[in-house]
Order: C-alpha cells, then sequence, then structure tokens
C-alpha cells in the first residue's frame, strides 16, 4: 500500500515526515517495518552494531543531526544490513558508496553522500525516541516509506 493511499485510508493515526531532502538510494524505494533507532553523531558504532542484529520486519532509523560531514552507512553495511534481513535503513545524515547501495536489496532514505567515513568510537545511544523532520521516530511504532513520502504510526498498517 503506496503512503498516499495509508494517508488516505488512516490520516488521523499518522505522522507524516517532511521531506526535507531525503533520497532514495537502495533497491527497494518502498520499505515498512517496526521502527529502531540509533541517535549518533559522526559515529557510526551504533548503527553496525544495529544491523548485526536480526531486523526481519524492521527499519533502522538513524538519527544522525543531519551531520553532511561524513557518512554513517555505506556499502559493506547496507549488505550487513540485507543479510540480516532488514527491511530498510533511514538516515538523517549522509550515506557513502550509493552506486553498490543501489544494488542492495533493502531500502535506504538519507539525506545525501560523503565520500568520508565516520568514526569508530562507540559514541551514540540506541533505542531511544528521535525527531527530526518534523516527526518523532519511537521505537516499537511502525514507519512506512515510498517514493511519495515517510509516514509512522504507532499500529501496524499492513498485514
Amino acid at each position: 500500500m503506496k503512503t498516499t493511499d495509508l494517508c488516505d485510508k488512516y490520516d488521523t493515526q499518522l505522522h507524516i515526515a517532511e521531506m526535507i531532502g531525503f533520497r532514495s538510494f537502495g533497491r527497494r524505494s518502498e520499505f515498512h517495518g517496526r521502527i529502531e533507532t540509533v541517535k549518533c553523531h559522526e559515529d557510526n558504532s551504533f548503527v553496525r552494531a544495529a544491523l548485526e542484529k536480526d531486523g526481519a520486519g524492521k527499519v533502522l532509523v538513524v538519527d544522525g543531526g543531519a551531520s553532511l560531514r561524513c557518512a554513517l552507512l555505506g556499502d559493506n553495511m547496507a549488505d550487513l544490513a540485507y543479510q540480516n534481513h532488514w527491511a530498510g535503513i533511514i538516515v538523517y545524515g549522509c550515506i557513502r558508496d550509493s552506486v553498490a547501495i543501489s544494488q542492495i536489496g533493502i531500502g535506504v532514505l538519507a539525506l545525501g553522500t560523503h565520500p568520508r567515513k565516520s568514526a569508530k568510537d562507540k559514541q551514540g545511544v540506541a533505542g531511544v525516541p528521535v525527531r527530526f523532520a518534523g516527526v518523532v521516530f519511537t521505537p516499537g511504532e511502525f514507519v512506512y516509506v515510498d517514493e511519495d513520502g515517510v509516514v509512522t504510526s504507532r499500529e501496524e498498517l499492513l498485514p
């Protein structure tokens, strides 16, 4: 079901993200799942730790503080996410290896690209509500992404 259809059917149950320059990079432009979160600044240690876990039916939402100074996700981590069955990743920041990521069967939404890798100093936190694009992404709730937008819901709306 498209985000437009979800808005038509469940409008009062949804929170609609502002599309503040997000671009789709993964092979899948449509994805949805239960929200898992990481909040970090220019350090992707917690992103990797999350993606090493089983992600079946989940979307990792990464609040990178909109930093455009390094990438929080590259092709190796996107492939790790795919191998661990994550539905997708939303990065409020940058990715790298965008051509390679475009060939991986996962959804990836980010603000842009940057060639520099992030620090690996184990700075960050996982499993906390994060806020960007006018929406609070709460672990355990649900997110739906397609070419038209990003919406969240407390309840699962698709079987």
